[in-house]
């Protein structure tokens, strides 16, 4: 059955809408994101303002949680971060690589003589490219999260031992992997 033009006009009229608010467009559902909470030592992902699953025990780099300021500190960075690749075969068990540096950390370093003008400047070119920067730079690079993989859990259960990575269990990582994509907000707190 045809629905004319002026039947449409006559329903949304009786609503009070008018013919231009006739066509109804349906919102993409919001992505997801990832809250990681060094002090409470969790990582949440979010939807709509509201957890949707919780992990605890979530171990951090040797170096603490906060400014990152070399390669080799065992530092994980504080901020806001993008996933940026996946790799499924990472001894990790399962890695979720970040974009880090992010154009943020290195404007800070730059800015602080860390790193020089061209490294800055890669970094930069990376992220107006919506591309992975260069992950090899006096700041390091490889900073993601993971599993276990074949590392000792009574390890990860007392210590933060990652060479500067957010770290869960397998079981935790298999979990997770249904909420991670590339592009995924990530904030480490």
């Amino acid at each position: 059955m045809r629905v004319s033009t002026v039947g449409i006009w006559l329903v949304c009229a009786g609503l009070g809408l008018s013919s231009a608010h006739a066509d109804i467009r349906v919102e993409p559902k919001p992505m997801p994101w990832v809250v990681v909470d060094a002090e409470q030592e969790t990582l949440t992902v979010m939807g709509a303002g509201m957890p949707l699953e919780i992990f605890e025990g979530v171990a951090f780099g040797g170096g603490g949680v906060g400014l990152k300021q070399r390669r080799g500190d065992e530092v994980t960075p504080r901020g806001e971060f993008r996933v940026s690749w996946i790799n499924p075969g990472s001894r990790f068990r399962l890695f979720f690589g970040l974009d880090y540096p992010n154009l943020d950390h290195a404007e800070h370093a730059y800015r602080d003589g860390r790193i020089d003008r061209p490294t800055f400047l890669s970094i930069r070119s990376a992220a107006l490219r919506g591309e992975t920067p260069p992950q090899h730079t006096p700041l390091g690079g490889y900073i993601g999260i993971h599993g276990l993989g074949r590392a000792d859990p009574e390890i990860h259960a007392l210590f933060n031992w990652t060479l500067g990575c957010v770290a869960v269990d397998n079981g935790q990582i298999d979990q997770l992997s249904r909420w991670i994509r590339p592009g995924m907000r990530v904030e480490i707190r």
